[in-house]
């Protein structure tokens, strides 16, 4: 065991010494991080601390414990959006800015007389949260100069049950990782706006793509793997547990059924038009989460648009889903892919 893991498995254990014991009964599961399509866990409870907002902490100790060596991590809020969906605008407060939690990697030593790339981070998963899971993925950007931001979005798990049910996908999801953006621009002036990426897996790639269709003067580059991409048809080989996480009533309330245009209105591959940042996709024919069909779609989609693009559809490759975020070297060549192409126009300092 190194010296970092051993440090990383004390401060935990320092923390549930400090937290007490986690709760006995608890409704909250913890959603498997490489899914998309996984059942997430149901709405925490109301009161008193769940089980997602433990292991939540926890989870936030080994950002600082594992990657001190490389980076300055710091977890920070901000405001965005108003709620999408208000039952009383005249409640006091109802209609305040939401929230929203984010958290910031600056690579040590870095030479900040002079203007640094940035990139934005969007992390998977309906009803998941930004986690550890994608720690090698962050940690391989820092040694490449790069700094980051990737905030926990509306509707994101491990902020309790009013945090969890603010969801709202394809919608102002987008403006909160739009203002994680801001933030950073704004607070630290060596950033250099002309260089900021935007990336992100399964959702997180739905994510990257919307965000760069809505803001198209913003990113100088997108990475989409694996992305969602067309809702009406997800919603058709997707499990009914699945689909009413979009027609929950603190969500969009009803069914593609009922409103495919609301679907469709929430799907990239119909915002194609709107494209006008260089983009690479990554697809894989053996996904068991985003059916190849939906990336399909999109690449079809930005061709009849004449839009240039760039993509790789893998051939079932191992890992399925989650193929490029193993530790494979598949995996590994994969994501070299990925670096060369934003290297391309962030131009990072190594």
């Amino acid at each position: 065991m190194t010296l970092r893991w051993w440090f990383s498995l004390a401060s935990v254990g320092l923390f549930l010494c400090i937290a007490g014991p986690l709760p006995a009964q608890t409704d909250a599961v913890s959603t498997p991080p490489p899914s998309a399509g996984a059942v997430p866990a149901p709405a925490p409870q109301q009161n008193g601390r769940n089980l997602d907002e433990v292991l939540k902490r926890v989870d936030d100790l080994l950002w600082f414990t594992r990657l001190n060596d490389v980076a300055d991590v710091d977890k920070v809020e901000f405001t965005s959006s108003p709620p999408a969906h208000v039952l009383n605008e005249k409640a006091p407060g109802a209609t305040n800015p939401l929230i929203i939690h984010a958290y910031t990697f600056i690579p040590k030593n870095l030479n900040r007389t002079v203007k640094q790339p940035l990139i934005t981070f969007a992390h998977q998963g309906v009803h998941a949260n930004f986690d550890t899971s994608d720690l090698h993925v962050i940690r391989e950007l820092l040694k490449q100069g790069y700094s980051i931001v990737a905030c926990d979005y509306r509707g994101s798990t491990g902020y309790g049950a009013q945090f969890y049910e603010q969801i709202d996908y394809g919608g102002r999801e987008i403006d909160d990782v739009y203002n994680s953006t801001q933030w950073m621009l704004e607070t630290y002036s060596f950033l250099d706006p002309k260089r900021v990426g935007m990336i992100g897996w399964s959702h997180g790639g739905a994510i990257a793509l919307l965000t760069v269709m809505e803001h198209p003067g913003t990113y100088a580059v997108a990475y989409a793997g694996v992305p969602v991409s067309d809702l009406v048809a997800r919603m058709g080989y997707e499990p009914e547990s699945y689909r009413q996480l979009y027609s929950a009533p603190y969500h969009l309330g009803k069914t593609v059924r009922d409103d495919i245009e609301e679907y469709r209105k929430r799907s990239p591959v119909n915002h194609v038009k709107s494209l006008a940042t260089p983009l690479l996709i990554h697809a894989n024919t053996n996904d068991e989460d985003v059916n190849y069909l939906e990336v399909e779609h999109l690449i079809q989609a930005l061709k009849a648009e004449g839009k240039k693009f760039d993509y790789k559809v893998y051939q079932n490759a191992p890992g399925g889903h989650y193929f490029n975020r193993t530790d494979t070297k598949l995996a590994r060549d994969s994501r070299a892919e990925v670096y060369k192409f934003l290297a391309g126009y962030l131009h990072p300092g190594h």
